[in-house]
């Protein structure tokens, strides 16, 4: 078993800190499901603005309200205004990740307001047991990485045939990659 990312709120904003309340996160339900984190659910949260590390469990806040309220300890760590990740994780056999649904939620700068919505792709490859790639979730469009060179698809193709993949084989994996 590997401990693997599962879901992320990645650039949110502390909107409160309450050292005497008894502990957790408040988040704004809204944001929890579209990453697909649960409320009791343990967290970690990576503070950007200091590095500070540290996990806790959610509990949701008011619907629509886009909180961020680190509470007991944790507020200590984590004051208003800092940008934090917060991330939920699994433990699964590697040949899982190939049906892992992994979320990221990002967030516009400065702001609690979602911009965009990716997800995390891992399929077995031609050469590799395990490929890589960040998929726009709300368009399913690739998203853009950099420093990555375009695959040269008919080359990919030959080279697939040569090594003795049938012609169906060949179409099942292009589709199932390139689109």
């Amino acid at each position: 078993m590997i401990q693997v990312f599962r879901a992320k709120l990645h650039g949110l904003h502390v909107t409160g800190a309450d050292v005497d309340y008894h502990g957790s996160i408040t988040l704004d339900p809204a944001h929890c499901r579209l990453a697909g984190i649960h409320p009791l659910e343990f967290v970690d949260v990576w503070n950007k603005s200091n590095g500070s590390r540290l996990r806790t469990y959610v509990i949701h806040g008011e619907e629509g309200s886009r909180c961020c309220v680190l509470n007991g300890a944790a507020a200590r760590l984590c004051q208003p205004g800092d940008e934090v990740i917060i991330c939920a994780s699994e433990y699964c056999a590697p040949d899982h990740l190939y049906e892992a649904e992994s979320k990221v939620v990002m967030f516009k700068k400065g702001t609690n307001e979602v911009d965009k919505v990716l997800r995390y792709d891992v399929s077995k490859g031609v050469e590799n047991d395990f490929e890589f790639k960040v998929v726009d979730a709300t368009s399913n469009e690739l998203h853009p990485l950099q420093n990555v060179p375009p695959v040269d698809v008919h080359s990919l193709r030959r080279d697939l045939a040569q090594r003795g993949w049938e012609p169906t084989e060949i179409d099942q994996f292009c589709d199932s990659h390139f689109g």
